[in-house]
């Protein structure tokens, strides 16, 4: 007998989600591969493939295939979501589910299309796209259909996305290219640039989440890190504290901002009425950053919420598209509008 199931997939920078319905999410994993590379033969995906960032030997390669939200690397994008649907079905083959993939709310036809072929090589049925904040705000239990603005912004790992919602639609929404990735990377710029100290990305993330903070009123708290002196190339430790990682986080902080008020000031004065009065839901990874909604509340006068689990907040948006696929068909991107092969 055929196994065909119904997938959504929140296909991120940095982790790849997978919720299968009926069973809900049964997969969450960096979205790293490890490639032989003479012969092409994938190694690893996720959690494994992450520990070899940067440990490498010359034949062997660990990457994200995704940055800022795309495709970088279509062939490795491919093994990787291959490996991760066989270990989310617990099956070698797939055979034909239709699924639906969260995507930035400003990819283009192109970026679409190669999603799209990415997917279809995984033997899909069919495939349909969803805007990442379109996908949050029903994963966070909005009502996107009702006659009003409802405001989320997703940050992930490459991207941040805006987006303003009513009646099913987006009304008016912006993609930043910053998120997470770029949190890291400006905790490692600072600390190269004031204690002339290199460290990694893993660790400037172990960093962010020991001690970082959005507003220096969230926590104030100290924590010694490990790098190498660019002076003498030897181990050097060196201690941080709160206030100093704020200060390192200002500039990928102030572009997701003023991203934020670029979109607030295009809205129409009715839905901003709405918005003020509801606030504004904050999902994805990067929104776990302590002191965040209390910085972007205080930065912009209207009250910022976490979503109630943040980082699941897409993937399930994708479960309400499954149960409401007749409501929902003809609203979103798909293999078939856009002419993608099976």
């Amino acid at each position: 007998m055929a196994f065909s199931t119904d997938i959504g997939i929140d296909l991120g920078t940095t982790n790849i989600l997978i919720y299968i319905r009926g069973r809900g999410m049964v997969l969450n994993e960096p979205a790293v591969v490890a490639v032989e590379q003479k012969m092409q033969k994938l190694l690893a995906v996720g959690s494994t493939a992450q520990k070899m960032l940067g440990r490498t030997p010359e034949n062997i390669v660990a990457l994200r295939p995704l940055r800022e939200g795309v495709i970088a690397e279509f062939d490795f994008a491919e093994m990787m979501l291959k490996r991760c649907l066989a270990m989310a079905l617990k099956r070698k083959h797939l055979l034909r589910p239709r699924i639906v993939v969260c995507i930035p709310a400003a990819t283009t036809p192109v970026e679409q299309k190669a999603v799209l072929e990415a997917i279809a090589r995984t033997g899909a049925r069919e495939t349909y796209l969803i805007e990442e904040p379109r996908a949050a705000a029903l994963g966070a239990n909005l009502d996107v259909f009702e006659v009003g603005g409802n405001m989320v912004v997703d940050i992930g790992g490459g991207t941040s996305d805006i987006a303003v919602l009513s009646m099913g639609e987006i009304v008016e929404g912006a993609s930043v290219r910053t998120g997470g990735d770029k949190f890291d990377q400006a905790i490692i710029r600072y600390i190269k640039k004031e204690h002339n100290l290199l460290i990694g990305e893993r660790t400037a993330e172990s960093l962010k989440i020991a001690v970082g903070a959005a507003h220096p009123r969230s926590r104030n708290l100290e924590t010694e890190v490990r790098g190498r002196d660019l002076l003498t190339g030897l181990p050097r430790p060196v201690k941080l504290n709160t206030a100093q990682l704020v200060q390192a986080l200002e500039e990928p902080l102030d572009l997701i901002l003023q991203g934020i008020k670029q979109v607030l000031e295009r809205v129409p004065p009715e839905l901003a009425g709405d918005i003020i009065g509801k606030g504004v839901i904050l999902s994805g990874g990067g929104a776990l950053l302590e002191g965040l909604t209390l910085f972007l509340s205080q930065e912009t006068g209207i009250p910022f919420y976490l979503a109630e689990e943040p980082l699941a907040c897409v993937v399930r948006g994708t479960a309400s598209v499954l149960d409401n696929m007749a409501r929902f068909r003809e609203l979103l991107p798909s293999s078939r509008s856009l002419g993608v092969a099976f």
